[in-house]
């Protein structure tokens, strides 16, 4: 599978949904395949909360793409027929402008005093790009969760750029109940006595126990109670494996490793930031209601959901759906089992890939 990764400079910059400009930015891109003489191939992948342009493939460090289950050649997006690309958001922590980022007008990282950034933002940053590449429509913009957000939006934004959205266990804005998870998370960030109101990095330290307890929260709402079940139950963590000795179950080590591991490669202000675009987003913005926002749709949609998803469960999808059916807008609307909760969208099986596969190619 052909592969480039590429750092691109955007000097006539954006401006942003908040009223904040970036007079120029950066977009860490990844690439898959080949794009054909008519530039007719090229598909757009947009990453979850914490994913990032790295969608497919191995690194150099043996590590696995996010998406590298669904995205590679004779795959659900085959890359011997479409040209996939990925970018790491706006305000990411994986390469593209954010708060790790120098502001050119202090010398130093812009910590907390990073524009907030939105979904929209994402996208209309996601149109410079493809106007860069002279890439004339997407064959498809797809993703889950906060990606399938920004499918939707492709589909309202430039719908005479797009011709499919793939939404997957994603919704049409957040519920009150994601929000008050995320702000949870956000303040146990805050609260860290190394967060400094977001200048640490400025301090030369990080507020890693904030970062790891946001994300162990996290990580509960992407699991389902069946999976968690059958994986862990109620057993206890061998004392030769524990990751702390406090710990007694096996479902502790699990979230504390992953909570570990987690604070140590992303970026706490991103954190904040993308969970705040996350809780802000609203399809309807202020068109009274789903229905009129999704007016000017003329791209064919494929939602699909996952019953053991409760973070973004099957109803938010659905909403979706009937909103487009009212606007007749050619669309397919399905719901999955998935072993992972909200994270089954990140898995191959043969059904769900299937789906994929047909609905890109059809």
């Amino acid at each position: 599978m052909k592969t480039k990764t590429e750092l691109m400079f955007f000097t006539d910059g954006i401006d942003l949904e908040s009223g904040d400009r970036l007079d120029a930015f950066e977009l860490m891109v990844e690439s898959y395949g080949k794009l054909n003489e008519s530039k007719s191939n090229a598909v757009l992948v947009c990453h979850a909360f914490s994913g990032n342009h790295f969608a497919a493939g191995k690194n150099d460090d043996g590590e696995t793409g996010w998406w590298n289950q669904i995205i590679g050649p004779e795959k659900a997006i085959d890359t011997n027929k479409f040209f996939v690309i990925c970018c790491n958001n706006l305000g990411g922590c994986s390469g593209s402008s954010g708060p790790k980022s120098i502001n050119p007008k202090t010398n130093k990282a812009y910590g907390s005093s990073f524009p907030q950034v939105s979904v929209s933002d994402w996208v209309n940053s996601q149109k410079i790009l493809m106007d860069k590449l002279n890439i004339p429509s997407w064959e498809m913009v797809l993703g889950g969760s906060l990606g399938g957000m920004q499918a939707l939006q492709w589909s309202i934004a430039y719908p005479e750029k797009i011709k499919k959205a793939g939404i997957f266990a994603a919704a049409a804005k957040s519920s009150t109940q994601n929000i008050a998870m995320n702000e949870v998370a956000r303040e146990s960030i805050r609260k860290d006595k190394n967060f400094h109101d977001g200048n640490y990095i400025e301090q030369g330290v990080i507020p890693k126990n904030g970062i790891k307890t946001a994300r162990m929260l996290g990580h509960i709402t992407y699991l389902s109670e069946k999976h968690m079940n059958s994986r862990f139950g109620r057993k206890f963590q061998d004392d030769d494996s524990k990751v702390d000795q406090d710990v007694d179950f096996e479902v502790e080590n699990y979230l504390r490793y992953k909570g570990e591991k987690f604070s140590e490669v992303f970026d706490a202000n991103t954190y904040i930031l993308m969970t705040k675009a996350m809780d802000g987003y609203d399809a309807a913005g202020k068109l009274n209601g789903l229905e009129n926002a999704l007016e000017g749709v003329a791209a064919e949609l494929l939602i699909i959901g996952f019953y053991s998803d409760w973070l973004y469960p099957p109803e938010r999808g659905k909403e979706i759906q009937i909103a487009a059916m009212n606007n007749n807008i050619k669309s397919s609307y399905v719901v999955l089992d998935g072993d992972h909760g909200h994270d089954s969208f990140l898995f191959h099986n043969d059904q769900y890939s299937q789906i994929i596969r047909k609905f890109i190619q059809s």
